[in-house]
């Protein structure tokens, strides 16, 4: 592998007790979204703006590419060409947060995703959640590596649990936002504003990396700020 430089939830006893939970938390998440908007929230900033300090950067070894030419700083945002297949990951693992990140295709809007809880290992197709951001599918969630999402639909190699949201999508050349928040086990996603997804039966703790599949596309403003749940949940 070319590059530079756990735990599950516990079952819940009942079918209602998975349901309660995961509808308070939904509750509770939703509110820390629209408090998290205040002015003077504490940040994590992952990318500097200049260059890819903080970043580990992976691509297919077959390729012979040089990953400096598929991942890239201009003007202010990260670049990533989209060939050959890979990803840029933090150095750091992160357990609960609310991820923001700003995204724009670069000509035709094409496909990439933003990975959740990666584990180590640095494969191609890691132990990862993606938050998908395709065109046109903007907030699937895909289960890669054997990466479990309670209630996702089996899909080769990979599970899938679909957006429930409608197109909010923004035409390429323009910048889309993504809300990603990961409490324990639990994710939401939304997408300029709009929840898109939500699932449980994530690991707790992990990586946090952009992909390289498709097309050019540009991201910018990326940071964590804490999910602000009640003591205790």
């Amino acid at each position: 592998m070319s590059k530079s430089t756990g735990c599950r939830n516990e079952p819940s006893t009942s079918e209602n007790d998975t349901m309660m939970r995961t509808l308070f938390l939904f509750a509770a998440l939703t509110l820390a979204l629209t408090a998290g908007s205040c002015c003077g929230e504490p940040k994590t900033e992952l990318f500097n703006g200049r260059d890819l300090t903080g970043w580990v950067c992976v691509t297919d070894p077959e390729s012979g590419a040089d990953v400096r030419e598929t991942f890239s700083v201009r003007d202010g945002s990260i670049r990533i060409a989209g060939h050959p297949f890979g990803y840029m990951r933090t150095e750091e693992a992160y357990g609960d947060y609310r991820l923001h990140v700003e995204w724009r295709w670069v000509g035709e809007a094409t496909n990439s995703g933003i990975f959740q809880r990666v584990q180590a290992g640095d494969r191609l197709w890691p132990e990862a959640v993606e938050c998908q951001l395709q065109a046109g599918r903007a907030g699937d969630l895909l289960g890669l590596g054997g990466a479990a999402i309670d209630g996702a639909e089996q899909s080769g190699r990979i599970s899938i649990k679909r957006r429930a949201g409608g197109d909010c999508e923004r035409p390429a050349g323009e910048w889309n936002r993504a809300e990603i928040v990961c409490v324990g086990g639990y994710m939401a996603v939304y997408i300029n504003g709009e929840l898109q997804n939500e699932c449980t039966g994530l690991r707790c703790r992990g990586h946090i990396a952009l992909q390289s599949e498709g097309g050019p596309v540009e991201f910018r403003n990326i940071w964590l700020t804490a999910p602000r749940l009640r003591p205790g949940i």
